[in-house]
């Protein structure tokens, strides 16, 4: 029995060597720097009527790419690409309801608020599809593109209500992720307030329940 027992040893001896040999060779993960989209200074709440109807915001569609958690560039003409070794804490589409979400807080006009996560029913539900969350370049200079289809239904039976296509391109100084991340931010800033606006205007024509 001794030959087996010694043959077992060598035969698990190798198979560690083979393990630890495949180990040695295979790419070491790269560190991934994890960014969250930045909030701008905080403004003060509207002194305008808090609305008596409630806003649930979904986040809105879009596509594969845009989809994921990676932070996207445009180098060149069609070529979608994103940022080495980084990346944003949740995919766009999340970052952007949740800045809208914020938005809306913050300002005050609308306070019966939720979101898509969960299934309370609201007077009017905020939608629509992402064309665009990322840098392009034209030449050597760089931009932040962010495109939204806005979408505002009744969440009763979620007929389209009103929609409109808002588009914010905010210029960088600077290409460095850093910096890039920070002019996502700004470019958000500006969105969400044109979002508010539009979003209060329309819900103040149509959030009443139709007549019978």
């Amino acid at each position: 029995m001794k030959p087996v027992f010694r043959l077992a040893s060598q035969l698990t001896l190798i198979a560690g060597f083979a393990l630890t040999s495949a180990c040695s060779i295979l790419p070491k993960a790269e560190p991934l720097d994890v960014y969250r989209l930045p909030a701008g200074p905080a403004a003060g709440p509207s002194t305008s009527h808090a609305q008596a109807w409630s806003l649930r915001l979904s986040k809105p569609q879009t596509s594969d790419v845009l989809g994921s958690a990676k932070i996207a560039v445009i180098p060149q003409g069609n070529l979608i690409s994103s940022y080495k070794a980084s990346r944003w804490s949740d995919p766009a589409p999340i970052l952007l309801r949740n800045r809208l979400l914020d938005g809306f807080a913050r300002d005050g006009r609308v306070r019966l608020l939720s979101t898509d996560d969960s299934n309370l029913q609201t007077d009017l539900e905020l939608g629509g599809n992402l064309q665009a969350f990322q840098t392009e370049y034209q030449g050597n200079a760089a931009q932040v593109v962010i495109q939204l289809d806005a979408l505002l239904v009744r969440g009763s039976n979620q007929r389209i209500l009103a929609s409109r296509r808002f588009e914010v391109r905010q210029p960088l100084s600077d290409v460095k992720v850093p910096a890039v991340v920070t002019g996502f931010g700004q470019a958000s800033d500006v969105l969400t307030a044109q979002v508010i606006a539009w979003t209060v205007e329309q819900g103040q024509k149509v959030a009443a329940p139709p007549k019978p």
